[in-house]
Order: structure tokens, then sequence, then C-alpha cells
């Protein structure tokens, strides 16, 4: 955490804030329990670069921003605790190593499993189903597994364009 003191770093976590807040609005909505969304990417990049500590505060400050930005209801805390765990997951499986495709998969559906799945369907039973928990994960579920190959190419993408054109980061 004492990462946060360096310059470079807060201006990264900053600008995946403000990417993750934009990609918020671009979800595909299936029915209200299911969206395809690509917001993690962003948290997932922090977790790559900044490690897990400053990823987590990323995918924090990300929901509460797109919620302050555009609401779409009543601001719910337990979607921040899903960015900040998603975060500390990118940080724990990404931090100091090779960003390779079989790394990515894996950290993309560990994040899927834990967060989209788990978590998110319970607080989306929370706030929708009310007792209709194994209900919102068998919905979830095949959207959520589709959405982890996707992920992790589109990010294995992203870190393959910076390798490419020389772009350090943190350097």
């Amino acid at each position: 955490m004492k990462n946060l003191r360096n310059t470079k770093t807060l201006t990264l976590a900053a600008m995946l804030v403000a990417i993750g807040i934009v990609l918020g609005f671009l979800k595909i909505p299936i029915n209200q329990l299911i969206e395809l969304r690509f917001g993690s990417l962003p948290v997932a990049m922090a977790g790559n670069l900044l490690g897990p500590g400053v990823a987590a505060i990323v995918g924090a400050l990300t929901d509460i921003g797109q919620y302050l930005v555009k609401p779409t209801g009543p601001f719910f805390p337990g979607f921040t605790i899903s960015g900040i765990i998603s975060g500390i997951l990118f940080g724990l499986v990404l931090y100091k190593k090779k960003p390779t495709f079989p790394r990515l998969f894996m950290a993309h559906t560990l994040n899927t499993l834990v967060v989209g799945v788990v978590i998110n369907s319970y607080w989306l039973n929370l706030l929708y189903l009310k007792n209709g928990y194994l209900a919102a994960i068998v919905a979830r579920l095949p959207k959520e597994l589709i959405m982890i190959p996707v992920l992790a190419l589109l990010q294995f993408t992203i870190v393959k364009v910076f390798e490419k054109g020389r772009i350090g980061v943190l350097s």
C-alpha cells in the first residue's frame, strides 16, 4: 500500500478507475439479473500492474464512481465489496507474474466463480429475489462462463499491446 505514495501509481490507478466507470456504461442487459459487462478489465489490469491493495481500491472506487455518475437505483454497498474482492483476487493471482493467457484465464475464472457467481448472485438475491439464491446462480452461470474467455482474451490483447508498444506503465 505504500505504492499509493508514488505519483505514477496514483495516476495509473485514477486512470483505471475512470476507464472502469466508462466501461460500466457499456453493458448489455439480457434480463433483470443478467448483463454482459466489461468493468472487471480495469480492476484486473490494476491487480496485474499495481497489486492487490491498490486494485481493491480501484475496484471500490469504480463501483462508487459508477453510482455517482449514473445511479441506476439506490446505492448498495454489497457491489462495492465485490469490487474490493475482485481487486484482491486479481492482484493475488497476477501481480509480479508474467501475464500469460493461462494465468489470465485462471484469474478471470477465479474472479467469475467467487465474485460473479457466488457473491453477486447473493447480492441480487437480497435485492430482488428473496430466497432465490440458487435460481440466481443457475440463471447467471451460463453468461458468467461465456464471459471468462472473452475477458481473458481482451486482457491478454491489452497486455500484448502494452508490450509490443514498449509502454512501460510503471517504469
